[in-house]
């Protein structure tokens, strides 16, 4: 496997929390996948406030964090994304690996590959 690759290991825990939310959501539909897709919005702004904490920006409360935890808070951002792309679609992997290779093709060049 390359540095490029998704492990395998990725999309396992991800399929697992998927399934564990199904199996206890309390909206169905159009309103489930909605208010899973706004679940993003919430997890950025705690990276956004990990990070105001970190560099002290608010100088009532100083330094409330560190960067590890800037660093859980944007992995919690990339696991609500996979497990919201996981929700639009069981094809999750393939939709997420072919549209890192668009982006890697677009962004670097055709020497990506």
């Amino acid at each position: 496997m390359s540095e490029r690759d998704t492990p395998a290991d990725l999309w396992e825990p991800v399929d697992r929390l998927y399934a564990w939310l199904e199996a206890n959501r309390t909206h169905d539909g159009a309103d489930g996948l909605l208010l899973r897709v706004l679940k993003l919005s919430e997890e950025v702004g705690e990276v956004a406030q990990a990070v105001i904490g970190a560099t002290g920006q608010n100088p009532r409360k100083g330094t409330t964090h560190s960067w590890d935890d800037v660093q859980a808070e944007l992995c919690d951002v990339v696991i609500t994304a996979l497990v919201a792309l996981r929700t639009l679609t069981p094809d999750a992997r393939e939709v997420f690996t072919a549209h890192l290779e668009r982006v890697a093709r677009r962004s670097l060049g055709s020497g990506t590959s």
